[in-house]
C-alpha cells in the first residue's frame, strides 16, 4: 500500500481522520495525499474574485486541519481541485493510483442520526477505490481481527483483496470470513476462490435473507477490529444504494469499516 487517500471536508472530524490516515501509513510506509475539493461558478457575470476566494478558503481549510496533525515523518502531500468531489477523486485517482481512501462517516453532516453523511456516500457508491470509513474521533491501532462478511466467494482479480493482504502483511492480522448464503445464491457463489481461503484463519458458512443481516448476527461474537465487506452493487449495502445517506437505525458499526472494490 502506496498511496492513501484524504478526502477533507467541513466535517469536525476532519483532523482526527487524517491522524488516522496519518497514523496507518507510518506503519506501512505509504504517503497520504489529503485534498479539499471547491465547486467553481461560471465565470460569466465577473465572478472570477468569488472563486478566488473560495479556492483560498478551500486551500486555507488544508492548512488548518494540516497544521492540527503530528506527521510522523509520514509524507503528507494536499491538493486543492476544482470540480465536484466524485469528478475530482476520479481525476486524481488517474494521475495517482489510490490504494485506500479513509472516509469518516459524517463528512459535511451535523445530524446526530445519520451514519453515513451524503458526502461519504457518494464517494462509496459512486467510486471503486477501497474505502476505510473510520469511525468518529477514532484513534489508529492495528487491527488484530477483520470480520470479512460476502455472499459471493468468486474473486477473480487479485487487486480486489489487495487492502486484506497488506493488512496481514503489516499486522499479522486474522481474517475470519462469513460466507453468506442466501435464497438467490446460485452455485458460483458457494464457492470461494483459492485467493481468498490463502487469507482466512477462520471460515463460517450462514443461511440469512441478506449479507447485512448475517453480519448482524455474527458480529458480537466474532467481536472483530474491522468490518470488511464487498462493493458489489447487489451485495451489503444493496438496501442502501439507492440513497447516499445512511441513517443509524439503518447501520451502523463503532469499528472501522473496510469496503472492498467491486470486481471490473
Amino acid at each position: 500500500m502506496k498511496n492513501i487517500l484524504v478526502p477533507v471536508g467541513s466535517s469536525i472530524n476532519a483532523v482526527s481522520n487524517l491522524q488516522y490516515a496519518i497514523d496507518l501509513a507510518d506503519e506501512m510506509d505509504a504517503f497520504v495525499y489529503v485534498i479539499s475539493v471547491f465547486k467553481e461558478f461560471s465565470k460569466v457575470g465577473g465572478l472570477t474574485k468569488v472563486n478566488e476566494i473560495i479556492k483560498e478558503d478551500s486551500t486555507n481549510r488544508l492548512d488548518e486541519v494540516l497544521a492540527q496533525v503530528d506527521k510522523k515523518g509520514v509524507t503528507v502531500i494536499a491538493h486543492t481541485l476544482k470540480g465536484n468531489m466524485i469528478e475530482g477523486v476520479e481525476r486524481f485517482n488517474k494521475h495517482i493510483p489510490v490504494d485506500l481512501m479513509v472516509l469518516s462517516p459524517r463528512s459535511n453532516s451535523i445530524r446526530e442520526e445519520v451514519y453515513l453523511g451524503n458526502t461519504s456516500g457518494k464517494l462509496l457508491k459512486g467510486t471503486n477505490i477501497p474505502i476505510l470509513v473510520v469511525p468518529e474521533g477514532a484513534t489508529f491501532s492495528p487491527p488484530k481481527s477483520i470480520l470479512m462478511a460476502f455472499k459471493n466467494g468468486t474473486f477473480s482479480q487479485k487487486k480486489m483483496l489487495q487492502p486484506l493482504r497488506q493488512f496481514v502483511k503489516h499486522f499479522d492480522t486474522e481474517i475470519n470470513l462469513l460466507h453468506v448464503e442466501t435464497p438467490d445464491s446460485t452455485k458460483e457463489m458457494k464457492h470461494v476462490s483459492g485467493k481468498l481461503k490463502e487469507l482466512k484463519n477462520k471460515y463460517t458458512k450462514t443461511e440469512n435473507a441478506t449479507t447485512f443481516q448475517a453480519v448482524l448476527e455474527h458480529f458480537q461474537s466474532n467481536n472483530p477490529d474491522m468490518l470488511c465487506v464487498v462493493r458489489r452493487k447487489r451485495g451489503f449495502f444493496k438496501k442502501l444504494w439507492e440513497k447516499n445517506v445512511v441513517l443509524k437505525k439503518e447501520f451502523h458499526t463503532s469499528k472501522p469499516l473496510l469496503v472492498l472494490r467491486v470486481q471490473d
